[in-house]
């Protein structure tokens, strides 16, 4: 049986390997803003989001509490695969958006594409993880 009272997705956590080096990232790169900085003991609650709210990206450190070490390895290999899925962004100027990355360093994978739906492109974060960015069409 499935409910219909779920309204929203809040949360979705990105792993990371240096929660630090994520911040920094999300932040000079994506204009993110921090959220939740908060060290529970047993890991470190790093939410970050654009401003005006939307959804969080829980900055997760691979190998935290949910993880034995072993597992925890696996994960670190498969991010920097960059083989665990990824993110998807929208933005006002694709191409500028493009630009800025490109000049600050970061690893693009796809330059501006055109596609059916409007332009997008793609990249990836210090860790391996993927992201899109978009400018809907129309």
């Amino acid at each position: 049986m499935t409910t219909n009272h779920i309204t929203s997705v809040s949360i979705n956590s990105v792993p990371v390997l240096d929660q630090d080096e994520a911040l920094q990232f999300y932040s000079t790169h994506l204009g993110f803003e921090v959220q939740d900085d908060v060290d529970l003991g047993f890991m470190r609650w790093l939410t970050v989001a654009l401003p005006g709210g939307g959804v969080q990206l829980l900055l997760e450190l691979v190998g935290g509490p949910q993880q034995d070490a072993d597992t925890a390895a696996q994960v670190r290999e498969l991010v920097t695969k960059g083989a665990l899925g990824g993110l998807f962004l929208t933005s006002s100027d694709v191409h500028a958006t493009f630009a800025a990355l490109r000049d600050a360093g970061v690893d693009i994978t796809q330059e501006p594409v055109e596609q059916p739906y409007g332009t997008d492109f793609g990249f990836r974060d210090p860790f391996g993880n993927h992201i899109r960015v978009s400018q809907p069409a129309g």
